[in-house]
């Protein structure tokens, strides 16, 4: 690829992913796409466009791309992400004994980001939260980059 990626869409594109969508970075173009698995299966089964709604096309089309060419690189997934590894580091990083123990305690078990998120509210760190959350994710997208021999641009 020529040129640069945005880093800022590296972001989002990582933002976006979830259990049923991924998000992959266009080699040839610098663009990234999100398709569904939905979408993914269409692509690799073959199945006909007519078969989705014309809304779906487009993705679809992309998808083949995705399937029949090495022009697409899957982005970070959550597995690789993986937040509840993030909230525990940022836990540990809290400087006041009695919340850092109580924060830590929140994550342990069923419910544990919710409460986390209760917590963080409570105590008027969400912000803070949100920044250390953010930071993470940045550092994931440059190591990705750098691990993959692209160059990127701040904005």
């Amino acid at each position: 690829m020529t040129g640069q990626v945005k880093l800022q869409d590296i972001l989002e594109g990582m933002d976006f992913q979830s259990d049923e969508r991924s998000s992959f970075l266009n080699l040839t173009t610098g663009e990234v796409v999100s398709i569904t698995d939905e979408e993914l299966r269409a692509a690799e089964n073959d199945v006909p466009l007519e078969d989705f709604p014309e809304w779906q096309h487009d993705a679809i089309r992309i998808a083949r791309d995705i399937v029949e060419t090495d022009h697409y690189l899957p982005l970070p997934d959550r597995f690789e992400i993986n937040e509840y590894r993030m909230i525990e580091r940022f836990c540990l990083s809290v400087d006041d004994e009695d919340m850092r123990d109580d924060l830590c305690d929140a994550i342990c078990g069923r419910g544990a980001f919710r409460r986390f998120k209760d917590r963080i509210q409570a105590y008027g760190i969400a912000e803070a939260w949100y920044r250390y959350r953010d930071e993470a994710l940045r550092e994931i997208a440059v190591t990705w980059c750098e691990e993959h021999g692209l160059r990127y641009t701040e904005t």
